[in-house]
């Protein structure tokens, strides 16, 4: 549909990740925030394994899933063993709890201040409702019992809402 004649056309909705500050705002929050995880006693025996270049890892994730480019995912062809399912397969067998949960989250956000990531309510409600959700499902992926997972897209997420509850038997 056209605009009317005379009426400038709307301005383009830019992604999360392009009203962030791309990639590089993304790597300085995974950056910071995983130099605070070994100072963190609640956080610091989660990822007291972690390979050097996790940070840049999850820094590819987050863009990807908040609308930037498919690095992350792409990486699979490159035979790195990314993509979705990879990131899930991650937290298997991991026996993550609630206070871990919600003390990465606390400490991503005030990482996010730091770093100086938007702080407009827009787009911290669409960040936080993203932190939230995936946050839980790596909790809940990584309980006892949970099985490999299968191929799956990577989630995409945007200024709404995602849909719906999360229910395993549907």
């Amino acid at each position: 549909m056209s605009e009317a004649p005379g009426v400038p056309p709307k301005p383009a909705v830019p992604t999360l990740y392009e009203w962030l500050g791309g990639l590089d705002a993304l790597t300085r929050l995974t950056t910071r925030f995983y130099q605070r995880v070994p100072d963190d006693p609640v956080l610091a025996p989660v990822f007291a394994a972690m390979p050097a270049d996790h940070a840049t890892h999850v820094a590819y994730f987050l863009a990807e899933v908040l609308g930037g480019p498919p690095r992350y995912t792409s990486d699979v062809a490159a035979g790195a063993q990314h993509g979705h399912p990879r990131m899930v397969a991650h937290h298997l067998g991991r026996g993550l709890t609630e206070p871990q949960r919600a003390r990465w989250m606390q400490l991503l956000l005030s990482t996010a201040d730091e770093v100086g990531l938007p702080d407009d309510p827009e787009f911290r409600s669409a960040f936080v409702a993203y932190l939230e959700w995936g946050s839980r499902l790596a909790v809940i992926n990584s309980g006892p019992g949970v099985p490999e997972p299968t191929p799956a897209p990577m989630p995409q997420w945007g200024w709404g809402v995602p849909g719906g509850p999360y229910r395993p038997n549907d």
